[in-house]
């Protein structure tokens, strides 16, 4: 769903791109509280893994696809504040090295898949969780917080765009159709979700923010009798698991960014199909990168789409991994392994 230029007046984007860049300078605040140099990197994996699903369009209709958009994804994972620096991440390198998603809509896109996203996303997960604590409760709610979260960031493009779209629109209808659409994409983005969180509660449940406080109950025996103590959160695993995750998560992403990516989709996806059947996608300018090599994912310098997502993966990964790093509240040196 990534809006191009062209889409909406000045008034709107120069709007959205401060709400952007005010929902960014919060999140580096409530970074801080969210990352420790044990988790810094693990945000930096799931922005990089983000990009690369993102490559993956999906058939969801006949002649439309798409995609995950991640941020409630990255919530569950890193965090509400870090996942929404992740998505910016992940915005910004598309936009410049790809031109995917147009730089005057930048903030555009930041605000709906960025904020708007994740916002409903975590609030969502966060209630179900709060009423069943169980792993079982966290996949289940990873799955149907992410498929509302697509939604209700695709009502938000409709509602902005009938406030400064470029083009007349019957609000109600074009919202019907993004809504309709998006719903679709939204059980796909949530299949992705839930699985992704299952692995990695299986795996390493330490690295799960979403996941804290979710462990069994401690029971002390004492001789009156057996006293049940209040939740704990889950004990560190790395003792027992090697720093094997990263390396691991890593491969993954350089399988999905570099071999996956050849079989995604062609069909456009939800936005450009409501915007054709809308009558509203001549609205679109020409991104102003769109001649560089990566741009389409390579299309344009003729590189193949899995060396192109290498690159975009590998870009990802250090700039947010940087940016995860400065950010990060520094802990005392101590044996755990990601």
């Amino acid at each position: 769903m990534h809006v191009p230029d062209g889409f909406f007046n000045v008034a709107v984007s120069l709007s959205a791109g401060v709400v952007a860049a005010a929902g960014v300078a919060v999140c580096l605040r409530g970074a801080r509280r969210e990352l420790d140099d044990r988790t810094a990197p693990m945000a930096g994996l799931v922005a990089a893994f983000i990009f690369a699903v993102q490559m993956l369009n999906f058939p969801v209709a006949a002649g439309t696809s798409g995609h995950l958009l991640g941020g409630t994804l990255a919530a569950i994972l890193v965090g509400p504040y870090t996942a929404v620096l992740c998505v910016a991440v992940v915005l910004l390198v598309q936009g410049f090295f790809f031109a995917d998603g147009g730089l005057t809509a930048l903030g555009i896109n930041i605000s709906l898949m960025g904020i708007v996203a994740i916002v409903v996303g975590w609030f969502v997960f966060r209630l179900i969780t709060r009423a069943m604590h169980s792993r079982s409760a966290v996949v289940a709610a990873s799955f149907v917080a992410a498929l509302i979260s697509v939604p209700s960031a695709a009502l938000a493009f409709s509602l902005l765009f009938w406030i400064g779209g470029t083009a007349p629109i019957d609000v109600g209808t074009v919202a019907m159709a993004m809504g309709g659409v998006h719903v679709l994409i939204g059980i796909g983005e949530g299949l992705i979700t839930a699985v992704t969180v299952s692995t990695v509660l299986a795996i390493r449940p330490d690295l799960v923010y979403g996941a804290r406080g979710l462990a069994a109950p401690l029971v002390l025996r004492g001789a009156g009798g057996d006293v049940t103590v209040t939740r704990e959160s889950p004990a560190p695993v790395a003792s027992r698991r090697p720093g094997w995750f990263l390396p691991a998560g890593l491969a993954v992403v350089a399988l999905l960014a570099g071999i996956v990516s050849f079989y995604a989709s062609s069909s456009p996806d939800g936005l450009e199909r409501v915007a054709q059947d809308k009558g509203f996608s001549g609205q679109a300018t020409d991104h102003s990168l769109a001649d560089q090599p990566l741009a389409d994912y390579g299309d344009a310098g003729g590189i193949p789409v899995g060396v192109a997502g290498l690159i975009g993966a590998g870009v990802t990964l250090a700039a947010g991994g940087g940016l995860f790093f400065a950010v990060r509240r520094r802990t005392r040196k101590e044996e755990v392994s990601v």
